[in-house]
């Protein structure tokens, strides 16, 4: 099976959980035999090179890398695409931040693409001619590569996905790992609905990562439920270093963890609303917001408003190694989110021996047992379950111990399987 696929993102350079998914899945694919090559829109210079190797295309605006890690990395061929966009950025922020040459450092020097097609190297303001632009040259890749199927991750790269279709006659696969109203509830940008409706049409099939997903493609974009299938995410759990807990701080407080772009899905004033009762209940505690998003500068207002500033703490964006190190040093960990496609970093606090309150309206709730589950907005739940876990030892150690048992037969193998099935069904 040979695959095309579309994404916006890939470690170590993410922004959220789709970057990671895109990880997981692509190498539980490769473990299989699937042959992927996948395109991104940037790559960033910084990447690591023991495991990749770079190769460079000939006469065409697109860089072509190949990652070599071993048994998985030599079936997948990985690609970048010339762009300054990026991830989980609404189109009016995208202009406010190009505006200010916030973005100007993105530097692309290879300009020919062909005797048909030449580009500047310039990229425009508009977030909308950007995702174009990079459908545009995805159509061309479509045209001078073999595969026999096309797979598209997020409304970024569905256009993508169907002037590739449109080149080549292939079957498309679309890959729904959020949708506008879990992004902006009922503030819709309407560019980026069209954009998410039309691609759902055109698909051939369409993949959601929960059933909460599924239902809002069914309700709001009017898709035929026949045309969806649910595959949920997993976790890596292979390189992993679980180590040992990092001692408390030097205050013996206990740490509950928020971990997440700080923006209005992921319900991050819900988390410092239940600190703040907590505090007044349990004193040897300490929170800590993970994370950087549009709300960022509220929440620390909000924070020094409540008077818990000596109580709460701020790091900034998380990657990688850091964000096990966080999880170390955690005691609880909280996803408050509003509305929730999947969520990932609950199986990765679960994994690191980490009790979890998620919300309900999430679809990893779908799939976990153990693991206390409140409303979003019911900021007494979800202080008393913060509360209940620090304070109750047992009760922590219940769901610590029955929680890593349940996240570790959550495998992308699962994952991948499925989605292969998916193909050859299609095709």
């Amino acid at each position: 099976m040979r695959v095309l696929m579309f994404g916006w993102e890939f470690p170590p350079h993410i922004t959220g959980g789709l970057g990671t998914a895109c990880f997981g899945l692509t190498k539980a694919l490769a473990k299989i035999g699937v042959k992927i090559k996948f395109i991104v829109p940037k790559t960033f210079g910084d990447e690591d090179i023991s495991l990749v190797n770079l190769l460079g295309a000939e006469n065409i605006q697109i860089n072509q890398r190949h990652f070599n890690y071993e048994e998985f990395w030599n079936k997948i061929t990985y690609l970048e695409i010339g762009s300054n966009l990026i991830p989980y950025v609404s189109p009016e922020l995208f202009k406010k931040l190009s505006e200010e040459n916030k973005l100007d450092g993105v530097n692309f020097k290879e300009n020919t693409f062909s005797a048909s097609f030449k580009f500047s190297g310039k990229y425009g303001k508009d977030l909308m001619e950007e995702v174009a632009r990079y459908a545009l040259i995805a159509g061309a890749l479509a045209a001078m590569n073999d595969y026999d199927i096309i797979h598209s991750h997020d409304w970024l790269t569905y256009p993508a996905g169907i002037v590739a279709k449109q080149v080549s006659g292939k079957p498309l696969v679309i890959h729904v790992h959020a949708t506008e109203f879990d992004r902006s509830g009922e503030n819709i940008n309407q560019n980026v609905y069209d954009i998410e409706r039309k691609g759902m049409e055109t698909a051939d099939r369409i993949i959601t990562v929960s059933n909460f997903t599924k239902n809002i493609v069914i309700n709001r974009y009017g898709i035929d439920p026949k045309k969806i299938t649910t595959v949920y995410n997993g976790i890596d759990l292979y390189n992993y270093d679980n180590g040992n807990r990092k001692p408390d701080t030097l205050y013996n407080d206990k740490i509950v963890t928020f971990l997440g772009r700080v923006t209005f899905q992921k319900g991050p004033d819900y988390f410092v609303e239940a600190a703040n009762k907590v505090l007044k209940k349990y004193k040897n505690v300490r929170f800590v917001m993970a994370g950087s998003g549009d709300m960022l500068n509220r929440m620390i207002k909000r924070v020094a408003h409540l008077g818990i500033s000596n109580k709460f703490h701020f790091t900034g964006f998380l990657k990688g190694y850091e964000v096990d190190e966080m999880f170390k040093y955690s005691n609880v960990y909280v996803m408050p989110s509003v509305s929730e496609p999947f969520g990932i970093s609950p199986l990765e606090a679960m994994r690191s021996n980490v009790p979890v309150i998620i919300s309900k309206q999430s679809g990893v709730s779908e799939i976990l047992n153990h693991a206390l589950k409140i409303d979003f907005w019911d900021i007494d739940a979800m202080a008393d379950a913060i509360y209940g876990l620090l304070n109750y030892d047992a009760l922590s150690r219940f769901f610590v111990k029955y929680g890593k048992g349940e996240v570790d037969n959550l495998k992308w193998d699962n994952a991948a399987h499925h989605v292969n099935e998916i193909y050859h069904q299609v095709i």
